[in-house]
């Protein structure tokens, strides 16, 4: 597997799954989508990992949402390809057969909240921040999360969430349910791996 957005190690039947764009805060281009693609799929078939760990590099950003820079120059035909890949990436994600963890240490906004959302379980550290800032680009969640975070939290919260795009803090999502657990940063990936 070739890969330069995404670090992807085994240990101990746990997947350690780390977006690596720190410079950019995790964005989501093409290339880490595909990667991430890929990774899932290698965890779905393998025998020796039982789950997987979800996290981004860096102390700033899980995934802080689509690289805004790749969006810029999509025609509105490129853009609808990109949402039925994302969508499946996601649904990868959501019905691996195996628990997936979200480590959301940071920045979880647009794509990178959707994709904890596909997540079986979504741990965030105290300094997290989520939500869906689409509406301010005068887009809509283009990987599913609209409908998994109505799941998640129920249509009136999502519906707040969708329609304002405000970021909300790790604590709030805790009281939501839109996070399982918030833990100090230092903590959160031991927390994940228990």
């Amino acid at each position: 597997m070739n890969l330069e957005n995404v670090l992807y190690e085994v240990r101990d039947g746990i997947a350690f799954v780390t977006v690596n764009r720190p410079k950019v805060l995790n964005a989501l281009n093409d290339r880490t989508m595909d990667e991430l693609r890929q990774i899932f799929l290698d965890v779905r078939h393998r025998q020796d990992v039982r789950a997987a760990i979800l996290t981004g590099a860096g102390e700033k950003a899980f995934i802080a949402g689509a690289d805004i820079n790749e969006l810029a120059t999509s025609t509105p035909l490129e853009g609808k390809d990109r949402s039925r890949r994302g969508h499946h990436v996601l649904d990868i994600i959501e019905n691996l057969g195996k628990p997936v963890i979200a480590a959301i240490n940071g920045y979880a906004l647009g794509g990178g909240c959707e994709i904890a959302m596909a997540c079986t379980l979504r741990l965030a550290s105290e300094n997290a921040k989520l939500g869906q800032p689409e509406v301010k680009l005068g887009l809509v969640a283009g990987y599913g999360g609209t409908q998994r975070l109505v799941r998640l939290v129920g249509l009136g919260r999502a519906l707040e969430l969708l329609l304002t795009a405000d970021q909300i803090t790790a604590q709030r999502a805790y009281e939501i349910g839109l996070v399982n657990a918030v833990y100090p940063q230092a903590e959160l990936l031991q927390q994940a791996e228990n």
